[in-house]
C-alpha cells in the first residue's frame, strides 16, 4: 500500500508540474492537445449563484475531453489540468481578497479593543489545512486505480474538483464581505 501511496503522490506532483508548464502558453495548446477554452468556466459562473455554481466545476474539461484528442489519458490529463489552473487562479484571487478583508477586520477590531480571535491567521491556517486535505484526498483517489494509467487523470480530476469547491467557498466569503 505504501508503494501505491508514494506512486500516487509522485503522479499527482508530476501532473501539477506539467500543468504549470502548460500554463506558460495558455493561448496555444501543445501540438496534438485538444482545444481548451477557459471562457466557458467564466460564462458558466456568470449565470449561477450559490451552490448552483458547483455545476461549473469540470464543464470546460468535459468539453475538452469530448474532442478527438481529449479522450486519451494524456488528453484527459491535459484538459483536467488546464481547468485546474483556471480554478486555482480563481481560488488564489478570492483567497487574497478574503485575506485583505480579514486583515482590515482584525485591525478594526484591535482598535476597538476586542478580544475576538483574529481572522487572518485562522484563514491562513484553514487554507494550509485544506491543502493537506486536498493532497491526501487526491492521493487516495489515485491509489484506487492500483497504479494503472487512470491514476493520473483521477488525481487531477480530484484536484480540480477540490480546488473548484474551495474557490467557490472563498468566492462566497469574498462576496459576503463586499
Amino acid at each position: 500500500m505504501r508503494f501505491y501511496r508514494e506512486l500516487g503522490a509522485l503522479i499527482f506532483s508530476a501532473l501539477l508540474a506539467s500543468v504549470a508548464v502548460a500554463q506558460q502558453a495558455p493561448d496555444a495548446p501543445e501540438p496534438g492537445m485538444p482545444p481548451f477554452d477557459q471562457a466557458i468556466v467564466e460564462a458558466c459562473l456568470m449565470g449561477q449563484v450559490g451552490l448552483a455554481r458547483q455545476a461549473c466545476i469540470g464543464v470546460t474539461a468535459a468539453r475538452c475531453m469530448d474532442s478527438d484528442s481529449g479522450s486519451s489519458t494524456v488528453g484527459m490529463s491535459y484538459c483536467l489540468g488546464q481547468e485546474l489552473e483556471v480554478w486555482d487562479a480563481l481560488m488564489n484571487d478570492a483567497y487574497g481578497a478574503v485575506m485583505e478583508a480579514a486583515e482590515r477586520d482584525d485591525a478594526e477590531m484591535a482598535e476597538l479593543g476586542s478580544a475576538a480571535p483574529k481572522q487572518a491567521p485562522l484563514l491562513k491556517e484553514m487554507q494550509r489545512q485544506w491543502i493537506a486535505f486536498r493532497d491526501a484526498a487526491c492521493d487516495y483517489e489515485a491509489s484506487r486505480w492500483g497504479g494503472g494509467t487512470g491514476a493520473g487523470p483521477a488525481a487531477v480530476q480530484c484536484a480540480l474538483t477540490q480546488t473548484g469547491r474551495q474557490a467557490l467557498w472563498l468566492i462566497d466569503y469574498q462576496e459576503m464581505g463586499q
